[in-house]
């Protein structure tokens, strides 16, 4: 891994902004990405003009040139974008972090802005929605959701591993506590392990709160090199370690051929990149966010990047070891996909600064390391901040 530790601390995220999340904004993608990339120049320290480079997720319905519309941006010397939806946020960063350190922009806007509460939802099919490729092994015969893909993976997890409903019950539970400190967040109120079993299925053994929302809103956040990052408002989120992973036979989501159904190769393979780069462990992490389209998928990131053994996620999750403010790693304080809102999981990105800044909501105690990842089950990226 010496040869990716050139990058390390060449990078850092210095200017962080997201807008009010709903069910219902009542607004464009294009007015909720704006405010956010305003927010994050606001934040920075940054004129908006002093924008060069926009790196977007290729599902995103606001494309660069609205903004360097809407917010008065001069030029651009770089723009690019990332595919896979979940997956996409921590790979903008690091293609963010290897434009600016290339010197092919000096101050990167990333961002996500979504209506999938107002808008149309994801995962809902449609009559005469087009089906080829994969999706024709699974669409034709009733599999459309993704509740319904990710529900087969828990089901083989389960019968491996012994994993029960109740543990995949005490991810959402910690993050629901989490969300009621965090005033943006969506979900609010109490959630005990009887209130999330007592929910109706939504894929069995997927519980209504198994799964995540969908939301309206945006986030962005802004990119330069460790340098420049000096003369600007906010002490930086400098990128430790990056990287990006995709496995073979990789599919998106129903990745059914795999010789094991319970175990995530790219995150496997990118865990190896992403410490190896930064040249600490698991084990050395302060707070993690980790994506969280349903709870099984955090359980078994958390072991495939390596924070448990695999088939030890639902003891692991279970002991309290990710509840906050005493856990092992405390995870998704700010109430993740499950309880604050569902943007695609650039929220993460933002709430592993905010840790690092000490302004979190579920602010933990002496943070230096702070791990972000990106989606389970699709081609799959993560950092290391601090």
């Amino acid at each position: 891994m010496d040869d990716l530790r050139h990058f390390r601390d060449k990078a850092a995220i210095v200017g962080i902004g997201e807008t009010q999340f709903s069910k219902s904004s009542g607004r464009t993608e294009w007015s909720l990405a704006t405010e956010a990339a305003a927010k994050a120049c606001a934040d920075a320290g940054l004129d908006p003009s002093e924008i060069d480079g926009i790196i977007r997720c290729s599902y995103d319905a606001v494309l660069q040139h609205q903004l360097v519309r809407s917010l008065g941006i001069k030029s651009l010397s770089y723009h690019g974008e990332v595919g896979y939806g979940g997956g996409s946020p921590c790979a903008i960063t690091t293609q963010a972090a290897m434009v600016v350190a290339s010197g092919m922009a000096k101050y990167v806007l990333c961002y996500r802005s979504v209506n999938l509460g107002s808008g149309q939802r994801y995962g809902v099919s449609r009559a005469g929605e087009y089906v080829a490729g994969e999706t024709a092994f699974a669409t034709p015969f009733g599999h459309l959701a993704p509740a319904q893909w990710i529900a087969m993976i828990a089901l083989r997890h389960m019968h491996e591993y012994g994993t029960t409903s109740r543990q995949l019950g005490a991810i959402a539970v910690s993050q629901r506590a989490n969300a009621n400190r965090n005033p943006n967040a969506t979900m609010k109120g109490p959630l005990s392990l009887e209130d999330h079993q007592a929910s109706r299925y939504i894929a069995w053994p997927l519980h209504l709160f198994d799964c995540c929302l969908n939301s309206d809103g945006a986030g962005a956040y802004i990119v330069t090199t460790t340098e420049r990052a000096r003369a600007l408002k906010q002490t930086p989120a400098r990128i430790m370690g990056m990287g990006m992973g995709m496995a073979w036979n990789q599919e998106s989501v129903r990745n059914y051929n795999r010789s094991l159904l319970t175990q995530i190769p790219e995150q496997q393979e990118t865990a190896k990149r992403v410490f190896g780069m930064a040249g600490v462990k698991p084990a050395d992490m302060d707070v993690a966010q980790i994506y969280d389209h349903f709870t099984p998928g955090v359980l078994m990131a958390l072991e495939n990047w390596g924070f448990c053994k695999i088939g030890e996620g639902g003891p692991f999750v279970e002991s309290g070891a990710i509840g906050w403010p005493d856990g092992k790693l405390p995870l998704n304080t700010h109430g993740g996909n499950l309880s604050e809102a569902y943007i695609h999981g650039i929220t993460h990105i933002i709430e592993g600064v905010k840790q690092l800044r000490g302004t979190s909501t579920s602010q933990v105690k002496k943070v230096e390391l702070s791990f972000v990842a990106s989606a389970a089950y699709v081609p799959t990226a993560a950092l290391i901040l601090h």
